[in-house]
């Protein structure tokens, strides 16, 4: 567990990095009011064992060079189409890089920001508990605090990397129509092609 007497130094810029963010709509303004609730009040807010309420996660809305598809993932655990993302590594405080290194270990592929402030979305959403198994022991239900990030990819030849069973580029013109996150159907919606 880490040390919760001491609060990570980047929580002040990184709540006004969330405050910046212009809402979409209403769930999203509600995700960024909870998000800076949690940064503020959180003595962990990084720490994946920190499940009242929930803890931060960072992803990545992953597209091409010409920002007209998309990259999503099918979580094994979830058994979703989602984008890439996760859990921040111990000691890991920059969400930015968090979102780059799943965006990698689950897809095989390099990733730039894409934008000159990158953070892109914010999400919160529930997690179901999880039993026991193994040496994994059990999770009760909680949120994640999805802080994501707009990540343009070195190449188009993904593969499906660590807790992912398929990867597949989709076509941002047909998101809408998917049956996806709705949350992650409003993210794709703020794409624009180059």
């Amino acid at each position: 567990m880490p040390d919760e007497t001491s609060a990570p130094t980047i929580l002040p810029a990184l709540a006004e990095r969330v405050g910046r963010l212009s809402p979409a709509d209403t769930s999203e303004a509600s995700s960024q009011a909870r998000i800076l609730e949690l940064i503020s009040t959180a003595s962990a807010p990084f720490y994946r064992g920190h499940y009242m309420p929930g803890h931060l996660t960072a992803s990545a809305v992953v597209v091409d060079p010409s920002r007209t598809r998309a990259l999503l993932i099918f979580h094994e655990k979830l058994q979703l189409w989602l984008q890439p993302g996760g859990h921040f590594e111990p000691g890991e405080e920059d969400p930015l890089v968090a979102a780059t290194r799943e965006a990698q270990e689950e897809t095989g592929l390099a990733c730039e920001p894409g934008l000159p402030e990158p953070l892109f979305d914010l999400d919160v959403h529930t997690i179901p508990a999880r039993a026991a198994k193994g040496d994994r022991p059990a999770e009760p239900a909680h949120d994640h605090f999805d802080l994501r990030f707009l990540l343009v990819a070195s190449s188009e030849d993904a593969i499906a990397g660590d807790g992912v069973t398929a990867v597949r580029w989709i076509e941002l013109s047909e998101a809408q129509g998917l049956d996806l996150d709705p949350g992650l159907r409003r993210a794709l919606a703020k794409v624009k092609p180059l």
